[in-house]
């Protein structure tokens, strides 16, 4: 099962406070850890929400909004995209991660839609879609 881990931002990653060298180290050693168990497929740190823009949709009308934003505890500073076997093997690399901010901080683990999950309206000619798109990115 895939899962995407969500760093969740504070005010330190919102103000655009950059982790020290010890936790870049750190960090590095353990995404070198999730690397080598064929876990970790995608991550990235995420600049502060005042480089970034929100489109709401309402109907066929569209409003852009540009950052920041408020509730920082609402906000991600981070992703990793993980392969794992069980929402508990991702607690358990989850619970090994180094404190991601200084301070209190929060890692979310969501698990990825899988096909079987839509049901009949993922029609077998919207799986080939899928499929197709996917190979075409490498997936």
């Amino acid at each position: 099962m895939k899962v995407m881990v969500l760093v969740k931002a504070t005010d330190a990653s919102e103000a655009g406070v950059m982790p020290t060298a010890e936790l870049f180290e750190a960090m590095g050693k353990f995404n070198e850890e999730l690397v080598n168990a064929g876990v970790m497929l995608a991550g990235e740190g995420l600049k502060p929400t005042s480089h970034g823009t929100r489109i709401a949709f309402d109907g066929p009308s569209r409003r852009v909004i540009d950052g920041p934003f408020a509730e920082t505890r609402e906000l991600v500073a981070g992703f990793w995209l993980w392969q794992v076997r069980s929402m508990d093997e991702a607690i358990e690399w989850a619970k090994r991660c180094p404190n991601p901010m200084p301070g209190p901080s929060e890692l979310e683990i969501r698990p990825l839609y899988e096909a079987e999950d839509f049901g009949t309206e993922f029609t077998p000619e919207l799986r080939e879609q899928e499929d197709r798109l996917r190979e075409r990115l490498g997936n």
